[in-house]
């Protein structure tokens, strides 16, 4: 089969399920995947074959895409900060929204030299990786309650050389927090979905992302950020501060809860006019 029809034929049925540029991008996503070949490439050698193993790999695709399966799953990778990671379900999908997250923490480090890191929900590693990679003298020290989370981010490290230590902890376990150091910089994206919101959200995410990682209860949404707040009262250093990814709808909620606690406190919109990120700094 030519490399162009077999696009083609991909797009046809991504289109069943996908708007027509989101379709467009998972078929040249998975086309590139396939033969090394760009959308510029395949254009250029538009005479090429497929080979047998690459149409194994095309029918074996198209059917996890044609049941909802994110195409990083499929693929196996999902690009943060310009870095390729492994993904699988047993961690969140990065979002360009936590890319900014990191941005704000860098900008900030130029000032404030950040020396010892902390993540919170370390998932693929996206978060503690990227960080240690800009400032490799840094300790970053990440943690989750998911060993199989945990796998996944060390996987990650090994292959992007990035030196994060790694601890498997439940943060809504106070008793574990005598077990961590002090921190210059706390950072999370915690889950902050609630479980009603379940219901508008996407297949592809409710049926394959890991609810641990993504929803909240609704009687009490906001249990990752008052713990986190808490663990800053005894574990943030002086000019330290946190930094956190939240819910779009609980902007002005969490902002309350950490100057309740003592905190000054930023809210920052994400590139799409969501209220997305909050800095919670200089404990009075």
């Amino acid at each position: 089969m030519l490399v162009e029809l077999a696009y083609q034929q991909l797009l046809q049925k991504l289109e069943t399920l996908y708007e027509k540029r989101e379709a467009s991008n998972i078929a040249n996503w998975v086309m590139e995947h396939i033969t090394g070949l760009s959308r510029m490439d395949r254009i250029v050698q538009k005479n090429k074959h497929l080979n047998d193993q690459e149409l194994q790999e095309l029918t074996s695709q198209t059917d996890q895409l044609l049941q909802s399966v994110p195409i990083q799953y499929v693929l196996n990778e999902a690009w943060f900060a310009g870095l390729r990671f492994y993904v699988d379900p047993a961690v969140l999908i990065p979002r360009p929204e936590t890319e900014e997250l990191v941005d704000w923490i860098l900008k900030d480090d130029i000032e404030k030299d950040f020396r010892h890191f902390l993540d919170i929900g370390t998932g693929s590693g996206c978060i503690p990786i990227s960080l240690k990679l800009k400032k490799q003298e840094a300790y970053v020290l990440s943690v989750d309650k998911s060993a199989d989370a945990l796998q996944v981010a060390k996987r990650n490290a090994i292959q992007l050389n990035a030196t994060v230590n790694f601890k498997q902890l439940d943060i809504l376990d106070e008793t574990k927090w005598k077990c961590l150091p002090p921190f210059d910089c706390i950072v999370s994206n915690p889950p902050y979905i609630q479980d009603s919101e379940q219901k508008n959200m996407a297949l592809q995410v409710t049926a394959h992302e890991p609810s641990l990682a993504l929803f909240v209860p609704d009687d009490d949404p906001l249990i990752f950020y008052r713990k986190i707040a808490m663990l800053g009262k005894t574990h943030l250093t002086e000019n330290g501060a946190i930094y956190l990814e939240i819910n779009q709808d609980f902007g002005q909620e969490v902002i309350a809860l950490y100057q309740q606690l003592g905190y000054q406190t930023q809210l920052r919109k994400d590139l799409m006019g969501n209220d997305r990120m909050v800095k919670a700094s200089k404990i009075i």
